[in-house]
């Protein structure tokens, strides 16, 4: 092959990548977030214990994990967005990034208030420290999907 015959496919390439990754972009994100969500009111969530450690402000874990869990219920159907293929528009997509943007400062303060559980030493984190160092990842797709609502 040569540099043109490369370049053509490469092109091919990225474009079909470009058509295919916003949707499953979107998918993954509201499936996450669904499913991750879901377990919390059902009491089966391996986060619902850090999460009881983390809001011990007075907040009772009885009802503050099940209406976390629903709330990341909503964020996860918000950003796969129904209303696109309903004729509703864009705006799921808008209210789902804003509720995950009101959530996701709380997801990080165990790496603060709870150390030993989120650390192993100095910048080597535990299995609950990479889960939520993780949503790193989920606010940087976030952002991605916010920056294209206006394209949609």
């Amino acid at each position: 092959m040569n540099t043109g015959q490369l370049d053509r496919v490469d092109k091919r390439i990225s474009a079909a990548m470009r058509a295919l990754g916003e949707p499953v972009l979107r998918f993954g994100l509201g499936v996450v977030f669904i499913w991750f969500g879901v377990l919390k009111p059902l009491g089966v969530s391996p986060a619902a214990d850090l999460v009881a450690r983390t809001v011990y402000w007075g907040v009772d874990p009885d009802w503050f994990i099940p209406v976390l869990g629903w709330w990341e219920v909503a964020i996860g159907i918000c950003l796969i967005d129904p209303g696109r293929w309903l004729g509703m528009g864009r705006w799921m997509t808008r209210v789902g990034i804003f509720l995950m943007f009101a959530q996701m400062p709380g997801t990080f303060i165990p790496l603060v208030l709870l150390p030993d559980v989120t650390w192993q030493s100095f910048g080597v984190p535990t299995l609950e420290g990479q889960y939520i160092i993780k949503n790193l990842v989920l606010i940087g797709a976030a952002l991605y999907l916010g920056g294209r609502v206006r394209e949609m």
